[in-house]
Protein backbone atom coordinates (compact mmCIF):
# COMPACT_ATOMS: atom_id res chain seq x y z
CA UNK A 1 0.00 0.00 0.00
CA UNK A 2 0.82 3.44 -0.30
CA UNK A 3 2.61 3.66 2.51
CA UNK A 4 1.33 1.41 5.27
CA UNK A 5 -2.99 1.69 5.21
CA UNK A 6 -3.03 0.87 1.54
CA UNK A 7 -6.24 -1.41 0.04
CA UNK A 8 -8.25 -1.61 2.96
CA UNK A 9 -11.85 -3.05 2.61
CA UNK A 10 -14.74 -2.34 5.14
CA UNK A 11 -18.26 -2.99 3.15
CA UNK A 12 -17.40 -6.30 1.68
CA UNK A 13 -16.65 -8.04 4.54
CA UNK A 14 -20.44 -9.27 5.67
CA UNK A 15 -20.22 -10.80 2.28
CA UNK A 16 -17.23 -12.06 2.55
CA UNK A 17 -17.80 -14.28 5.45
CA UNK A 18 -20.63 -16.43 3.55
CA UNK A 19 -17.77 -17.12 0.92
CA UNK A 20 -14.73 -17.61 2.03
CA UNK A 21 -13.10 -20.46 3.16
CA UNK A 22 -11.65 -22.02 6.58
CA UNK A 23 -8.26 -24.11 6.96
CA UNK A 24 -11.11 -26.28 8.13
CA UNK A 25 -13.95 -26.35 5.95
CA UNK A 26 -12.50 -26.15 2.49
CA UNK A 27 -13.32 -29.48 0.07
CA UNK A 28 -10.73 -31.62 -1.54
CA UNK A 29 -12.79 -30.12 -5.17
CA UNK A 30 -11.88 -26.81 -4.31
CA UNK A 31 -8.33 -27.12 -4.54
CA UNK A 32 -8.15 -27.67 -8.27
CA UNK A 33 -6.64 -24.32 -8.80
CA UNK A 34 -4.11 -24.76 -5.68
CA UNK A 35 -2.64 -28.64 -6.79
CA UNK A 36 0.16 -26.25 -8.44
CA UNK A 37 1.47 -25.24 -4.99
CA UNK A 38 2.03 -28.56 -3.86
CA UNK A 39 1.78 -30.25 -0.71
CA UNK A 40 4.30 -29.33 2.51
CA UNK A 41 2.29 -30.13 5.97
CA UNK A 42 3.69 -28.93 9.13
CA UNK A 43 5.84 -25.41 7.45
CA UNK A 44 4.43 -22.00 8.44
CA UNK A 45 5.55 -18.92 6.84
CA UNK A 46 5.61 -15.26 8.46
CA UNK A 47 3.91 -12.74 6.15
CA UNK A 48 5.14 -9.13 7.54
CA UNK A 49 3.10 -6.14 6.43
CA UNK A 50 1.50 -2.75 7.08
CA UNK A 51 -2.11 -3.71 6.01
CA UNK A 52 -4.62 -4.28 8.65
CA UNK A 53 -8.14 -4.69 9.97
CA UNK A 54 -10.43 -4.77 8.35
CA UNK A 55 -8.16 -5.71 5.36
CA UNK A 56 -5.97 -8.02 7.35
CA UNK A 57 -8.98 -10.01 8.57
CA UNK A 58 -10.33 -10.12 4.61
CA UNK A 59 -6.51 -11.25 3.30
CA UNK A 60 -6.28 -13.96 5.97
CA UNK A 61 -9.62 -15.80 5.51
CA UNK A 62 -8.49 -16.44 1.85
CA UNK A 63 -5.09 -17.62 2.82
CA UNK A 64 -7.01 -19.95 5.07
CA UNK A 65 -7.58 -21.49 1.50
CA UNK A 66 -4.34 -22.03 0.32
CA UNK A 67 -3.73 -23.56 3.89
CA UNK A 68 -6.41 -26.02 3.96
CA UNK A 69 -5.12 -27.13 0.45
CA UNK A 70 -1.38 -27.07 0.71
CA UNK A 71 -0.81 -27.56 4.15
CA UNK A 72 1.78 -24.66 4.47
CA UNK A 73 0.27 -22.27 7.59
CA UNK A 74 0.50 -18.51 7.41
CA UNK A 75 1.56 -16.52 10.47
CA UNK A 76 0.30 -12.89 9.32
CA UNK A 77 1.39 -9.73 11.32
CA UNK A 78 0.24 -6.15 10.33
CA UNK A 79 1.36 -3.05 11.70
CA UNK A 80 0.88 0.83 11.47
CA UNK A 81 4.70 1.37 11.89
CA UNK A 82 5.76 -1.23 9.06
CA UNK A 83 8.29 1.00 7.36
CA UNK A 84 10.00 1.64 10.53
CA UNK A 85 9.99 -1.95 12.04
CA UNK A 86 11.00 -3.56 8.63
CA UNK A 87 14.35 -2.36 7.84
CA UNK A 88 15.36 -2.85 12.51
CA UNK A 89 14.04 -6.44 12.04
CA UNK A 90 16.33 -7.54 8.39
CA UNK A 91 19.14 -5.67 10.47
CA UNK A 92 18.67 -7.40 13.58
CA UNK A 93 18.78 -10.80 12.26
CA UNK A 94 14.59 -11.10 12.47
CA UNK A 95 13.55 -10.52 9.34
CA UNK A 96 10.62 -12.08 8.57
CA UNK A 97 10.05 -15.28 5.71
CA UNK A 98 8.04 -12.48 3.82
CA UNK A 99 7.72 -8.98 3.68
CA UNK A 100 4.64 -7.53 1.71
CA UNK A 101 6.42 -3.58 1.12
CA UNK A 102 4.55 -0.38 -0.75
CA UNK A 103 7.53 1.07 -2.01
CA UNK A 104 10.30 0.01 -4.91
CA UNK A 105 12.50 2.28 -2.93
CA UNK A 106 12.11 0.46 0.62
CA UNK A 107 12.51 -2.86 -1.76
CA UNK A 108 15.65 -1.54 -2.85
CA UNK A 109 16.73 -0.77 0.80
CA UNK A 110 15.78 -4.08 1.80
CA UNK A 111 18.36 -5.08 -1.34
CA UNK A 112 20.94 -3.60 -0.11
CA UNK A 113 21.16 -5.11 3.35
CA UNK A 114 22.20 -8.28 1.23
CA UNK A 115 19.23 -10.08 3.35
CA UNK A 116 16.49 -10.21 0.69
CA UNK A 117 16.35 -13.01 -1.93
CA UNK A 118 15.26 -12.48 -5.74
CA UNK A 119 12.08 -13.74 -6.45
CA UNK A 120 11.70 -17.54 -7.69
CA UNK A 121 11.50 -18.80 -11.23
CA UNK A 122 7.54 -19.35 -10.70
CA UNK A 123 6.88 -16.26 -9.58
CA UNK A 124 9.23 -14.61 -12.36
CA UNK A 125 7.17 -16.65 -14.94
CA UNK A 126 4.25 -15.32 -13.66
CA UNK A 127 5.71 -11.24 -13.47
CA UNK A 128 5.85 -12.30 -17.38
CA UNK A 129 3.05 -13.61 -18.15
CA UNK A 130 0.19 -11.59 -16.75
CA UNK A 131 1.92 -8.04 -15.70
CA UNK A 132 2.71 -4.84 -17.71
CA UNK A 133 6.31 -5.25 -18.29
CA UNK A 134 6.56 -1.66 -15.79
CA UNK A 135 5.20 -3.68 -13.49
CA UNK A 136 8.57 -6.15 -13.28
CA UNK A 137 10.97 -2.56 -13.81
CA UNK A 138 9.87 -1.62 -10.21
CA UNK A 139 11.49 -4.14 -8.19
CA UNK A 140 14.45 -4.89 -9.93
CA UNK A 141 17.96 -3.81 -8.80
CA UNK A 142 21.10 -4.98 -10.53
CA UNK A 143 19.30 -6.63 -13.08
CA UNK A 144 17.37 -9.21 -10.81
CA UNK A 145 13.88 -9.17 -9.93
CA UNK A 146 12.95 -9.17 -6.44
CA UNK A 147 8.74 -8.87 -5.91
CA UNK A 148 5.78 -9.59 -8.29
CA UNK A 149 3.07 -6.96 -7.74
CA UNK A 150 0.54 -8.30 -5.26
CA UNK A 151 -2.39 -5.40 -4.78
CA UNK A 152 -2.21 -2.40 -7.41
CA UNK A 153 -4.37 0.63 -7.58
CA UNK A 154 -5.05 3.95 -9.55
CA UNK A 155 -3.95 6.87 -8.29
CA UNK A 156 -5.04 9.34 -10.72
CA UNK A 157 -8.95 9.03 -9.84
CA UNK A 158 -11.75 12.16 -8.32
CA UNK A 159 -14.09 10.76 -6.12
CA UNK A 160 -17.40 12.59 -6.38
CA UNK A 161 -21.38 12.20 -5.02
CA UNK A 162 -23.49 11.98 -7.93
CA UNK A 163 -26.59 13.45 -6.45
CA UNK A 164 -24.33 16.47 -5.52
CA UNK A 165 -23.15 16.76 -9.05
CA UNK A 166 -26.75 16.96 -10.04
CA UNK A 167 -27.98 19.24 -7.42
CA UNK A 168 -25.31 21.71 -8.97
CA UNK A 169 -26.22 21.06 -12.45
CA UNK A 170 -22.63 19.88 -13.76
CA UNK A 171 -21.17 16.49 -15.63
CA UNK A 172 -18.32 14.19 -15.26
CA UNK A 173 -15.26 16.87 -16.24
CA UNK A 174 -12.95 16.23 -18.85
CA UNK A 175 -10.06 18.93 -18.83
CA UNK A 176 -8.70 20.36 -15.82
CA UNK A 177 -10.38 24.10 -17.00
CA UNK A 178 -13.82 22.32 -16.40
CA UNK A 179 -12.88 20.69 -13.32
CA UNK A 180 -12.04 24.15 -12.31
CA UNK A 181 -15.52 25.52 -13.13
CA UNK A 182 -17.05 22.97 -10.88
CA UNK A 183 -14.72 23.87 -7.79
CA UNK A 184 -15.80 27.49 -7.99
CA UNK A 185 -19.62 26.44 -8.31
CA UNK A 186 -19.21 24.28 -5.59
CA UNK A 187 -17.33 27.67 -3.57
CA UNK A 188 -20.47 29.76 -4.83
CA UNK A 189 -22.85 26.99 -3.19
CA UNK A 190 -21.15 27.87 0.16
CA UNK A 191 -19.11 24.40 -0.27
CA UNK A 192 -15.63 23.62 0.61
CA UNK A 193 -14.52 22.47 -3.60
CA UNK A 194 -11.93 19.89 -1.89
CA UNK A 195 -11.92 17.23 0.61
CA UNK A 196 -8.46 16.86 2.22
CA UNK A 197 -6.95 14.84 4.79
CA UNK A 198 -3.31 13.64 4.94
CA UNK A 199 -3.06 12.27 8.90
CA UNK A 200 -1.94 8.53 8.43
CA UNK A 201 0.21 7.91 11.46
CA UNK A 202 4.01 7.31 10.62
CA UNK A 203 3.25 7.70 6.76
CA UNK A 204 1.30 11.47 7.72
CA UNK A 205 1.29 13.68 4.45
CA UNK A 206 1.60 10.65 1.45
CA UNK A 207 -2.23 11.94 0.37
CA UNK A 208 -0.44 15.11 -0.03
CA UNK A 209 2.69 14.00 -2.06
CA UNK A 210 0.20 12.02 -4.50
CA UNK A 211 -1.07 15.32 -5.85
CA UNK A 212 2.64 16.43 -6.74
CA UNK A 213 2.82 13.02 -8.40
CA UNK A 214 -0.51 14.13 -10.27
CA UNK A 215 0.60 17.45 -11.02
CA UNK A 216 3.83 16.43 -12.51
CA UNK A 217 2.92 13.80 -14.50
CA UNK A 218 0.67 15.96 -16.34
CA UNK A 219 2.22 18.89 -16.46
CA UNK A 220 5.93 17.75 -17.15
CA UNK A 221 5.38 13.84 -18.77
CA UNK A 222 6.74 10.59 -17.55
CA UNK A 223 10.16 10.81 -19.00
CA UNK A 224 10.42 13.80 -16.48
CA UNK A 225 8.66 12.18 -13.76
CA UNK A 226 10.33 9.63 -13.90
CA UNK A 227 14.22 11.47 -14.24
CA UNK A 228 12.14 13.69 -11.16
CA UNK A 229 11.80 9.92 -8.49
CA UNK A 230 15.51 9.42 -9.51
CA UNK A 231 17.03 12.40 -8.13
CA UNK A 232 17.69 13.97 -11.78
CA UNK A 233 15.74 16.70 -11.48
CA UNK A 234 15.25 18.33 -8.07
CA UNK A 235 11.97 19.30 -5.62
CA UNK A 236 13.87 22.83 -6.52
CA UNK A 237 14.41 23.03 -10.12
CA UNK A 238 12.29 25.86 -12.15
CA UNK A 239 10.54 22.61 -13.81
CA UNK A 240 9.30 20.65 -10.11
CA UNK A 241 8.25 24.28 -8.38
CA UNK A 242 6.32 25.37 -11.23
CA UNK A 243 4.54 21.88 -10.69
CA UNK A 244 4.47 22.66 -6.49
CA UNK A 245 2.75 26.19 -7.22
CA UNK A 246 0.13 24.43 -9.82
CA UNK A 247 -0.58 22.19 -6.20
CA UNK A 248 -0.68 25.03 -4.09
CA UNK A 249 -3.41 26.83 -6.20
CA UNK A 250 -5.20 23.26 -6.27
CA UNK A 251 -5.52 21.71 -3.31
CA UNK A 252 -3.75 24.48 -1.26
CA UNK A 253 -5.27 27.76 0.24
CA UNK A 254 -8.21 27.90 2.48
CA UNK A 255 -10.32 28.52 -0.15
CA UNK A 256 -10.08 24.93 -2.16
CA UNK A 257 -9.87 22.80 0.87
CA UNK A 258 -10.63 24.94 3.91
CA UNK A 259 -8.68 25.27 7.30
CA UNK A 260 -5.18 23.91 6.27
CA UNK A 261 -3.88 23.19 9.44
CA UNK A 262 -6.95 20.51 9.77
CA UNK A 263 -6.01 18.90 6.34
CA UNK A 264 -2.88 18.24 8.51
CA UNK A 265 -4.69 16.34 11.57
CA UNK A 266 -7.81 14.75 9.16
CA UNK A 267 -7.30 11.36 8.77
CA UNK A 268 -6.84 10.70 4.88
CA UNK A 269 -9.71 7.91 5.32
CA UNK A 270 -12.06 10.30 7.11
CA UNK A 271 -11.31 12.74 4.12
CA UNK A 272 -14.14 12.25 1.67
CA UNK A 273 -16.62 10.39 3.94
CA UNK A 274 -19.01 11.55 5.10
CA UNK A 275 -18.03 15.14 3.61
CA UNK A 276 -19.18 14.07 0.00
CA UNK A 277 -22.15 12.42 0.41
CA UNK A 278 -23.57 15.82 3.26
CA UNK A 279 -22.31 17.98 0.90
CA UNK A 280 -19.79 19.54 2.75
CA UNK A 281 -17.12 18.90 0.12
CA UNK A 282 -17.39 19.01 -3.23
CA UNK A 283 -14.71 16.25 -4.94
CA UNK A 284 -11.73 13.68 -3.29
CA UNK A 285 -8.45 13.23 -5.05
CA UNK A 286 -7.99 9.52 -4.01
CA UNK A 287 -6.70 6.55 -5.18
CA UNK A 288 -9.20 3.35 -6.47
CA UNK A 289 -8.37 2.00 -2.79
CA UNK A 290 -10.72 4.89 -1.32
CA UNK A 291 -13.70 2.80 -2.50
CA UNK A 292 -13.16 0.58 0.60
CA UNK A 293 -13.38 3.84 2.79
CA UNK A 294 -17.18 4.32 2.13
CA UNK A 295 -19.53 2.87 4.78
CA UNK A 296 -20.91 -0.83 3.81
CA UNK A 297 -23.34 -0.59 1.63
CA UNK A 298 -22.49 2.29 -0.56
CA UNK A 299 -23.34 1.88 -4.55
CA UNK A 300 -20.81 3.37 -6.95
CA UNK A 301 -21.53 4.30 -10.28
CA UNK A 302 -23.29 7.11 -12.36
CA UNK A 303 -26.41 6.94 -10.83
CA UNK A 304 -25.30 5.61 -7.34
CA UNK A 305 -24.20 7.06 -4.00
CA UNK A 306 -20.66 7.65 -5.09
CA UNK A 307 -18.65 6.94 -8.36
CA UNK A 308 -15.06 8.08 -9.69
CA UNK A 309 -13.82 9.87 -12.73
CA UNK A 310 -10.22 10.17 -14.05
CA UNK A 311 -8.17 13.14 -12.97
CA UNK A 312 -7.92 15.23 -16.52
CA UNK A 313 -4.87 16.49 -17.95
CA UNK A 314 -2.95 19.74 -17.72
CA UNK A 315 -1.09 19.49 -20.54
CA UNK A 316 -2.65 17.24 -24.07
CA UNK A 317 1.22 16.74 -24.85
CA UNK A 318 1.57 13.92 -22.77
CA UNK A 319 -2.16 12.37 -22.52
CA UNK A 320 -3.51 11.02 -19.53
CA UNK A 321 -0.43 8.36 -18.64
CA UNK A 322 -1.38 6.14 -15.74
CA UNK A 323 0.03 6.69 -12.30
CA UNK A 324 -0.50 3.85 -9.96
CA UNK A 325 0.84 1.93 -6.54
CA UNK A 326 0.82 -1.53 -5.60
CA UNK A 327 2.91 -3.52 -2.77
CA UNK A 328 5.41 -6.30 -3.45
CA UNK A 329 5.80 -9.32 -1.43
CA UNK A 330 9.54 -9.48 -1.03
CA UNK A 331 11.03 -13.19 0.27
CA UNK A 332 14.17 -13.08 2.83
CA UNK A 333 14.94 -16.68 2.28
CA UNK A 334 14.40 -19.59 -0.45
CA UNK A 335 12.66 -21.78 1.71
CA UNK A 336 10.28 -24.31 -0.25
CA UNK A 337 7.62 -23.14 1.79
CA UNK A 338 8.22 -19.52 1.60
CA UNK A 339 8.86 -19.98 -2.37
CA UNK A 340 5.24 -21.35 -2.93
CA UNK A 341 3.94 -18.70 -0.79
CA UNK A 342 5.21 -16.35 -3.06
CA UNK A 343 4.23 -18.18 -6.22
CA UNK A 344 0.60 -17.95 -4.88
CA UNK A 345 0.57 -14.43 -4.06
CA UNK A 346 2.13 -14.09 -7.32
CA UNK A 347 -0.47 -16.20 -9.66
CA UNK A 348 -4.26 -15.79 -10.57
CA UNK A 349 -5.24 -17.65 -7.71
CA UNK A 350 -4.79 -15.55 -4.71
CA UNK A 351 -5.37 -12.34 -7.23
CA UNK A 352 -9.04 -13.74 -8.27
CA UNK A 353 -10.63 -14.87 -4.89
CA UNK A 354 -9.07 -11.33 -3.59
CA UNK A 355 -10.98 -9.28 -6.27
CA UNK A 356 -14.49 -11.29 -5.73
CA UNK A 357 -14.20 -10.12 -2.06
CA UNK A 358 -14.66 -6.02 -2.87
CA UNK A 359 -12.32 -3.04 -2.00
CA UNK A 360 -9.17 -4.17 -4.21
CA UNK A 361 -7.84 -4.39 -7.56
CA UNK A 362 -4.60 -6.24 -9.12
CA UNK A 363 -2.87 -5.49 -12.27
CA UNK A 364 -2.36 -9.37 -12.77
CA UNK A 365 -4.11 -9.89 -16.29
CA UNK A 366 -4.90 -13.50 -15.08
CA UNK A 367 -7.84 -12.01 -13.77
CA UNK A 368 -11.27 -11.98 -15.15
CA UNK A 369 -12.86 -8.70 -15.22
CA UNK A 370 -16.09 -10.77 -14.16
CA UNK A 371 -14.51 -10.91 -10.93
CA UNK A 372 -14.95 -7.68 -10.28
CA UNK A 373 -18.64 -6.35 -9.17
CA UNK A 374 -17.62 -2.87 -8.67
CA UNK A 375 -17.98 -0.99 -11.81
CA UNK A 376 -15.21 1.45 -10.96
CA UNK A 377 -12.87 -0.95 -9.50
CA UNK A 378 -13.35 -2.85 -13.07
CA UNK A 379 -13.06 0.10 -14.91
CA UNK A 380 -9.58 0.46 -12.73
CA UNK A 381 -8.87 -3.58 -13.14
CA UNK A 382 -8.87 -3.42 -16.52
CA UNK A 383 -7.01 -0.14 -17.24
CA UNK A 384 -3.82 -1.66 -14.32
CA UNK A 385 -4.26 -5.66 -17.02
CA UNK A 386 -3.04 -3.39 -19.95
CA UNK A 387 0.17 -5.17 -21.13
CA UNK A 388 1.02 -1.57 -23.40
CA UNK A 389 0.86 1.49 -22.34
CA UNK A 390 2.53 3.98 -20.01
CA UNK A 391 2.32 3.24 -16.55
CA UNK A 392 4.30 5.12 -14.15
CA UNK A 393 4.60 4.04 -10.33
CA UNK A 394 4.15 6.17 -7.00
CA UNK A 395 7.14 8.39 -7.24
CA UNK A 396 7.82 8.92 -4.03
CA UNK A 397 7.58 5.36 -3.03
CA UNK A 398 10.17 5.07 -5.46
CA UNK A 399 12.49 7.40 -3.98
CA UNK A 400 14.73 6.32 -1.65
CA UNK A 401 13.39 5.94 2.12
CA UNK A 402 14.73 9.19 3.25
CA UNK A 403 13.37 11.24 0.46
CA UNK A 404 10.22 9.36 0.65
CA UNK A 405 10.02 9.90 4.04
CA UNK A 406 11.27 13.64 4.25
CA UNK A 407 8.41 14.18 1.12
CA UNK A 408 5.66 13.22 3.71
CA UNK A 409 7.41 15.08 6.54
CA UNK A 410 7.62 18.20 4.37
CA UNK A 411 4.35 18.61 2.58
CA UNK A 412 2.70 17.95 6.67
CA UNK A 413 4.57 20.65 7.22
CA UNK A 414 3.03 22.96 4.86
CA UNK A 415 -0.12 22.76 5.75
CA UNK A 416 0.34 22.26 9.32
CA UNK A 417 3.10 25.17 9.66
CA UNK A 418 2.81 27.64 6.57
CA UNK A 419 5.85 26.32 5.50
CA UNK A 420 6.54 27.25 2.18
CA UNK A 421 7.01 25.03 -1.32
CA UNK A 422 10.00 26.50 -1.65
CA UNK A 423 11.68 25.71 1.79
CA UNK A 424 9.85 22.29 1.34
CA UNK A 425 11.84 21.63 -1.76
CA UNK A 426 15.42 22.88 -0.69
CA UNK A 427 14.59 20.55 2.58
CA UNK A 428 13.31 17.62 0.72
CA UNK A 429 16.44 17.92 -1.76
CA UNK A 430 19.01 17.72 1.32
CA UNK A 431 18.17 13.83 1.96
CA UNK A 432 19.38 13.24 -1.80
Amino acid sequence: MKKSIKLTVVASIVALSATMFSATSAKAADCGDYSQFGKLSGQTVKIFAGIRDPEATVMTKIFAHFTACTGIKIAYEGTDQFETLLPVRVKGGNAPDIAIIPQPGLVATMVATGKAVPVSAKVLANINKYYNPAWKSFTTVDGKVYGAPFGASSKSLVWYSPAQFKKLGVTIPTTWAQMDAIAAKFKAAGVTPWCAGIESGAATGWPSTDWIEEMALRELGPDKYNMWWQGKLKFSSPEMQGVMAKVQAWVGTQAQVGNLQSVATRKFQDAGVPGLKDGTCGMLQQASFYSSMFPAGTTFGADKDANAFYLPPTNTKFGNPIEGAGEFPVAFNSNVATQRVTDYLSSPVYATERAKAGGWTSANSGVPLSAYTDPVLKVVAQSLQAKKGAIVFDASDLMPTAVNGAFWKEMTKFYAEGKSMKDVAAAIDANW
